[in-house]
Parts: structure tokens; C-alpha cells; sequence
């Protein structure tokens, strides 16, 4: 087993506990606006003392104190109107999926699913067939090992844990342990785009780790326009992104994987699994995969019956 030495100091031990005002839709959404408008508040009081001091002075007048309010106000408004609202994925299609699988990971790979399921106990590593959600092969993680994200990387299927340390690497080809890595962190999202894995640990930080040694190498926080975002889940890397499911979310983030920044987000509370979405509070959307060749993407729940082909707007 080889062990990662970073040491992820300002994650939470456990980052489901951490702090849930950070991760609300609504709380996260209102504070860039609320400083905007203070911003643009203050911009029209400065504006307004101005006036009021050339006024005094006598170099004022109502045409120019109507125009420097104008331009206060469009300043303002401006800066609020720089919200672009989620966008809706477009379902192409939909497929049958494992409803007893609790999908942590999800990758496409030569028309194949292959699929981390998690609980403990009940964790596994699968591969799937696309059209009908067979579980053509399928390995069983030891009892105390909670499955999480997955990535592929050349030949060999790396599957992060929980809270456990450890990742297990598998041949693809025969679903054979060969290795293990192990890190410091909680386990949450992994995926690779060619060069470098990426992985998040329920935190705010998106991890660059060695895909031979799974040392990590760099890190970024991710933000939406300021405001760190808690909790990136199951991850799935295209181009310069990083797609990721929020945990507990229907939202789904475009984030540059260089500097951490959320350049677009997804609404996924349309997508309604064949039948409704399970009771169970669990049963959350999680479970993002890429399709090069199309460009679309693969989404599912933990769970769900139906897994949808969508297309993700403006990507």
C-alpha cells in the first residue's frame, strides 16, 4: 500500500458535517448579490455627496445630479444582472438502471457503464451494459470499506473509500485487486482527464494527484464567484473542466479544473426517475459519466431506476 503525505489541513474530518448554511442553494446564492447591492448603494451615496458638494459650490444642477443617478443606478444594476440562472439538462433518452445500487462512481468506457456502488456491506465495484442496466460482472468491496468515487485510468479501475484511506486499484480486464493507494483525506469524487487524477474529499478543494503514485500534487478551491462550494461529489472530467454532482443537490457544476472557479451550473430537479424518485432521503442525484463521442453525458441517482442521456447546454 503506498501512502499519500498530503496533508489536507483546512478539510473537515468529516466533510458531511460540515457546515450546512455553506452549501443551501438559497444562503449560497444570496450573499454575492447582497454585496452587490451594497456596492451599488454605496456608489450612488458617494455619487450623491458629490452632488451635493458641487451643488453647494455652485457647479451642480438638476441635469447633472439626474445624469451621475443614472449612472449609479445602471452601474448597479448591471453588476446584479450578472447572475445567469442554472441551465436544465436536455434528456435525449432514458435507460434502465439498478435500483438497488447506491452510485457513488460512474464512468463510460467502450460502451460499458463501470459503476462504484456504496453502504457499507453492500459496496461493490460493477460493470453495466448501457442499454438494459444488466450488471454483466461485479466485485464485492470487504464489509468495512464504503465505496466512493471511480476513475479509469489506462488499463486499471481506481475506486476510492469513505472514510477508510483507501483506494483499490483493479486490472479492467479481470476486476483483479493489483494495488492500493492510500491518502488523509475523506474520499468522495475521483475521475482523469489523460494526464492527472482529480478528486474531491467533501471539503471545498479540488485535488491533483499522480495517477501512478496517487500522490497530490496541487490543489484549488472551488468557488462560485467568491463563495466556496462545499460537498463536489461524483466527478467526471471533460476537456479543461471537472462536471461534478453537489452532494444532497440536484445541481451539477461545470468547474475549470485549474482554478476552481464554477463557470456554469446545472439544475437536475427535472430529471424524475420512471416511477418518481425514491422516499428513501439518500436517493440523491449522483452519478455523472461522459460520452466523447456524442458529447452527452450520462446521469443517475443513488438508487434511481432510470438513468438519463442528456445534454448539458451551452457544453
Amino acid at each position: 500500500m503506498r501512502r499519500d503525505s498530503w496533508q489536507g489541513a483546512d478539510e473537515p474530518m468529516d466533510g458531511r458535517a460540515a457546515p450546512i448554511l455553506a452549501r443551501r442553494p438559497g444562503r449560497f446564492q444570496s450573499r454575492p448579490t447582497y454585496r452587490i447591492l451594497l456596492s451599488g448603494r454605496t456608489i450612488i451615496h458617494q455619487m450623491g455627496s458629490i452632488m451635493a458638494r458641487r451643488e453647494g459650490e455652485g457647479r451642480g444642477g438638476p441635469r447633472r445630479a439626474g445624469i451621475l443617478l443614472a449612472l449609479g443606478l445602471l452601474l448597479a444594476l448591471s453588476a446584479c444582472g450578472d447572475r445567469t440562472p442554472p441551465r436544465t439538462p436536455d434528456v435525449l433518452r432514458t435507460l434502465p438502471h439498478d435500483p438497488g445500487a447506491y452510485t457513488q462512481g460512474l464512468l463510460l468506457h467502450e460502451g460499458r457503464f463501470y459503476e462504484s456502488t456504496g453502504r457499507y456491506g453492500e459496496s461493490t465495484l460493477r460493470e453495466v451494459e448501457v442499454e438494459t442496466g444488466r450488471v454483466l460482472r461485479s466485485v464485492e468491496l470487504p464489509e468495512e470499506y464504503f465505496g466512493e468515487g471511480l476513475a479509469l485510468v489506462d488499463d486499471r479501475l481506481i475506486q476510492l473509500t469513505w472514510k477508510e484511506e483507501v483506494a483499490f486499484v483493479y486490472d479492467l480486464e479481470t476486476f483483479e485487486e493489483i494495488d492500493r493507494f492510500s491518502y488523509e483525506t475523506e474520499g468522495w469524487g475521483l475521475c482523469y482527464d489523460g494526464e492527472w487524477l482529480y478528486m474531491t474529499t467533501g471539503g471545498t478543494m479540488l485535488y491533483r494527484r499522480d495517477p501512478e503514485s496517487f500522490e497530490a500534487v496541487d490543489r484549488v478551491q472551488i468557488a462560485r464567484r467568491g463563495q466556496p462550494v462545499w460537498r463536489a461529489n461524483e466527478l467526471a472530467c471533460v476537456g479543461d473542466y471537472v462536471f461534478a454532482n453537489v452532494f444532497m443537490t440536484d445541481r451539477i457544476l461545470q468547474i475549470d479544473k485549474r482554478s476552481g472557479e464554477v463557470v456554469r451550473e446545472f439544475d437536475g430537479s427535472e430529471l424524475i426517475p420512471e416511477g418518481g424518485r425514491p422516499a428513501n432521503a439518500e436517493a440523491v442525484l449522483n452519478g455523472i459519466a461522459h460520452d466523447p463521442s456524442s458529447g452527452t453525458f450520462y446521469l443517475t441517482g443513488k438508487l434511481w431506476p432510470t438513468m438519463f442521456e442528456v445534454r448539458l447546454p451551452g457544453v
